[in-house]
């Protein structure tokens, strides 16, 4: 379903701002982009563990950004933005699932990033992660060809870094912008929630690209005044709730016909369980699952959802006789 926006204010202002993928369409320009909002979702991902905020900002930017890309795939598995690097911040992983199913994880040394942080100056992806470099995946399972795409890791944000991947390895006309904060709660509350986003527009091969042998002056005047139009949107705008997705569009694009699709609706969901952690253990030697052991158990913790699972000696004794 597609609709316009005239005054999307009214219809949407009361619902469906959060945890999703908006995306839209410039008829005026034939441009194509996706709006994310992660409200509860970014929230539950970066306090299931305990991150320093510059980690949790970083984290929550990937969130983002892995939902700005995974919108404009088709997929039918999972697609996973990671990074790996030598700074504070070793690496960052957010992966999306077809279903809409987020999750995401640090990987950090607290001692680097709070001696990084001191007195920091600088731009944050150079100084907590160093050189390292940034991959895009996608797994459709075991029948199917994984897809991936990978590039050094180059910029001062992460929107930078994207911006750097796609103008190497994908040849197409991105640009993207990002933001991560704690958001005061209302009434005063000590700790405020954790909220992410997301903006970005494309030029798709043959629409007047500038990699396009038959791109014209106004196809780059066209290009040029959509991203200064998308400059324009402050960190509260984009961060939300209010505007709402289409109010947002609507004040940005109006003027270029905008057009918004059916949004995609995401939700923090871990694809952990005991059945799986079970099989992990069940393929290990059980003298080395012995040596494992704390207070007599075995206990698996999540990277990602921070759960534990824990396996006493009668559960690992009916574990490897079944």
């Amino acid at each position: 379903m597609v609709s316009g926006i005239a005054r999307a204010g009214k219809r949407t202002a009361s619902r469906g701002r959060d945890d999703l993928i908006q995306p839209y369409q410039l008829d005026r320009f034939a441009l194509r982009g996706r709006l994310v909002r992660l409200g509860a979702l970014a929230d539950e991902i970066l306090t299931r563990h305990d991150y320093p905020g510059p980690v949790a900002t970083l984290l929550g930017e990937t969130l983002a950004l892995a939902a700005v890309l995974a919108g404009a795939l088709k997929y039918d598995g999972v697609f996973t933005l990671q990074t790996k690097s030598d700074g504070p911040v070793r690496m960052l992983v957010a992966d999306v699932t077809s279903d809409g199913h987020m999750r995401g994880y640090a990987q950090f040394d607290a001692a680097a990033v709070a001696a990084a942080e001191d007195g920091a100056l600088g731009s944050p992806v150079p100084r907590l992660m160093g050189a390292g470099y940034l991959a895009f995946t996608v797994d459709q399972g075991p029948e199917t060809e994984r897809y991936q795409g990978m590039v050094d890791i180059k910029g001062a944000t992460l929107a930078e870094c994207a911006h750097y991947y796609f103008r190497q390895s994908e040849q197409l006309e991105t640009g993207i912008l990002l933001a991560c904060e704690r958001v005061p709660a209302a009434g005063g509350a000590v700790r405020g929630r954790w909220r992410a986003a997301g903006i970005t527009l494309q030029r798709m091969p043959g629409g007047g690209s500038s990699f396009d042998e038959f791109a014209t002056d106004a196809d780059e005047d066209d290009w040029r005044r959509a991203l200064m139009l998308m400059s324009t949107v402050a960190a509260d705008e984009l961060l939300g709730p209010a505007p709402g997705p289409h109010d947002l569009l609507y004040r940005l694009y109006h003027e270029e016909r905008v057009r918004v699709f059916r949004p995609r609706r995401l939700l923090a969901r871990c694809r952990c369980d005991r059945g799986r952690v079970a099989a992990t253990l069940r393929a290990l030697p059980r003298d080395e699952l012995d040596e494992l052991k704390i207070d007599g158990n075995v206990v698996v913790t999540c990277q990602f959802c921070n759960s534990d699972y824990v396996f006493d000696d009668p559960q690992l004794d009916a574990l490897f006789a079944g």
